[in-house]
């Protein structure tokens, strides 16, 4: 596993040596453009639209639009002159919360805390402290320059650390168009609805849930690999055309009762030579201008 930083957790006095790990990976397939004709790769220019030319990249600067078509210039000295002032290398846990008073919304991104050189016991002290005292540590951290609130938690037995939004970063639910008011619904409805969860209502297991899509592709490459032709996945045709609330809540209902058995999401094929599409990277970004054929 890559380390992608090393730092120090620091609460009170304590500081405990750490790397960092990405605990998530993007596993979208990446399906490259290209041109039809030839199936060469597309290469994509830094133009301006204004001058009407590719721009060099040292001919490049960052700027911050405060108005509409205004722009003030950070030069890259300027700005890493800030990144040395904030970038400290350590979590700083300020506080301490109990994990269910944070609403998911705020969650961003995980990454797995491992113990740096001769950190072994002093993390195994804020992992027992964490775990006895049924707590998370709420911290700051800067990452790439950029500072992020983030909580500290326990995740089978390894110290996890999850970027966490800040306030402002969180959109406005007032501003989400035709939300319903809170009023009484029918109540014969509702206990419909309720003894429908629980039907559904089950242990997670992410074993059990995949993305289809993703393998479907992946499946379809191999056939076309192989030149084989692929096959349409029929589609459900005998599904009940309910066109009220109760009669859908109802049918549902009643299918999960001729099942015998809360539905379950059915595995897909075995992928064994299923090839993992390779990423490669990017092109320089360079416009190539065909001439004119000379007409005779």
């Amino acid at each position: 596993m890559h380390t992608m930083w090393k730092g120090s957790i620091s609460f009170g006095l304590v500081n405990i040596p750490i790397k960092m790990y990405s605990a998530t990976e993007d596993k979208d397939i990446k399906l490259r453009t290209l041109h039809k004709e030839c199936h060469s790769p597309i290469k994509y220019e830094k133009v301006c639209p204004n001058c009407e030319k590719e721009v060099e990249q040292d001919d490049l600067v960052k700027g911050y639009e405060y108005v509409k078509g205004k722009y003030v210039i950070l030069s890259d000295e300027e700005l890493k002159q800030l990144k040395e002032e904030h970038e400290d290398k350590s979590v700083k846990i300020i506080d301490f919360v109990k994990l269910e008073d944070i609403d998911p919304i705020y969650f961003n991104r995980s990454y797995f805390l491992g113990p740096g050189e001769n950190g072994s016991k002093a993390y195994s002290l804020l992992r027992e402290a964490l775990e006895d005292s049924k707590k998370i540590g709420v911290a700051e951290i800067t990452i790439r320059s950029k500072q992020q609130l983030a909580i500290v938690r326990v995740y089978k037995d390894c110290l996890v650390m999850e970027t966490v939004h800040y306030p402002d970063e969180v959109r406005n639910v007032a501003d989400v168009p035709s939300v319903p008011e809170r009023k009484d619904v029918d109540k014969k409805e509702l206990d419909t609805a309720i003894t429908l969860i629980d039907q559904l209502t089950t242990e997670f297991d992410p074993e059990k849930y995949h993305d289809d899509y993703r393998e479907a592709v992946l499946r379809l490459v191999q056939e076309k690999i192989n030149k084989e032709e692929g096959t349409t996945t029929p589609t459900d045709s005998d599904k009940s055309n309910v066109v009220d609330l109760m009669s859908a809540l109802q049918a549902s209902i009643e299918r999960t009762k001729d099942q015998g058995e809360k539905p379950v999401k059915k595995k897909t094929e075995t992928k064994a030579e299923t090839p993992e599409k390779k990423t490669s990277s990017s092109q320089p970004k360079k416009r190539t201008t065909r001439k004119k054929k000379a007409s005779s």
